[in-house]
């Protein structure tokens, strides 16, 4: 595998597509804005998303989606609600047999589809893979040590994809199990906006400790219950990626639920920002789930409830805390 395409120049595609330079291999990062593909490809540099980072000079960016596809694998970036329809733009430029890593955390809204099914439902001849764990954008494109978990149902190309990713600041440990991959990083951004909002309520490490742990059993519930073995929620994609995404400013459902819990509503939250926050969405298709598949998930729901029902906050939380005490 020496050619790469990544599909989203975000700080998460670009973040990749640079780690894969370091990895030797040759990348093509498609990026959506004309201007963005421009400051890449002249000025080595992402401002928007990456300010101040140099990139690799070998990084080529394109708007051009037939170019990024003519690869040995694809990245797919771009945020889960309209990965959809990425990938129906990019269906008719998808050679057959070339796998797609999806890059992507999210559940869709609209049909409460786990990313692989979108991307096999418009992808119809693409090996499906799935790359998640503990990593934020800004700190694998400087370098930083990373470790993450690269899920593909055929073990020996997701072990060739883990390798040729993989250097020494980027670990990719692979995996089988690529339902449990998905959940594991979808499900902590809702826990992150949790934890945020305890953080920005002042309610203590006790209470946020409390809530990742009991996130985690959430976590680990709804992925069982979906067909993921439970083992893959105590990994990199499961308990690392909450542990990583439950704690720091960095994280932007973190840094959400901290305004949110210090008095600001969410539709001030998202007017103010332009990147998006996965965990709104995520909080609502997992909600759905839970009702579907009759599981109990008190605190995703709770969390979709302020979040997508206009519930107020004080009183959601005062209904959390006053839930009858259970065997753990």
């Amino acid at each position: 595998m020496k050619r790469l395409g990544v599909v989203g120049a975000g700080a998460w595609g670009t973040a990749l597509a640079h780690t894969a330079c370091r990895s030797g291999l040759e990348v093509c990062l498609w990026a959506h804005e004309p201007e963005t593909a421009a400051a890449i490809n002249e000025a080595h540099e992402n401002k928007p998303f990456l300010p101040g980072l140099p990139l690799d000079p070998a990084l080529q960016a394109t708007t051009d989606l037939a170019r990024v596809c003519d690869a040995d694998a694809v990245l797919l970036t771009t945020p889960a609600q309209v990965l959809r329809t990425v990938c129906q733009n990019l269906a008719p430029h998808w050679t057959a047999g070339v796998p797609a890593v999806i890059c992507s955390k999210g559940i869709e809204t609209a049909t409460g589809a786990l990313m692989t099914q979108v991307v096999t439902e418009s992808l119809l001849h693409a090996p499906i893979a799935v790359l998640s764990g503990p990593s934020f954008a800004g700190e694998v494109a400087r370098g930083l040590p990373t470790a993450v978990t690269l899920a593909c149902a055929d073990e020996a190309l997701g072990q060739t994809i883990a390798e040729a990713l993989g250097n020494p600041a980027f670990r990719t440990y692979w995996s089988t199990d690529v339902i449990g991959a998905q959940l594991g990083g979808s499900v902590k951004n809702v826990l992150a906006i949790a934890c945020g909002i305890v953080e920005g309520r002042g309610m203590g490490d006790n209470a946020r400790a409390a809530l990742v742990t009991r996130g985690l059993a959430e976590m680990s519930r709804l992925a069982v219950a979906l067909g993921a073995r439970p083992e893959t929620l105590m990994g990199l994609s499961g308990l690392g990626d909450l542990v990583l995404t439950a704690n720091a400013m960095q994280s932007r459902n973190f840094s959400f639920g901290v305004q949110l819990g210090q008095g600001q509503t969410v539709q001030q939250i998202l007017d103010s920002r332009t990147a998006v926050t996965e965990g709104v969405h995520t909080a609502a298709a997992v909600a759905a789930l839970a009702e579907q598949l009759a599981i109990d998930l008190p605190i995703c729901q709770a969390a979709d409830a302020v979040l997508n029902r206009g519930a107020d906050l004080n009183a959601t939380i005062t209904a959390l805390l006053s839930r009858p005490l259970t065997k753990e």
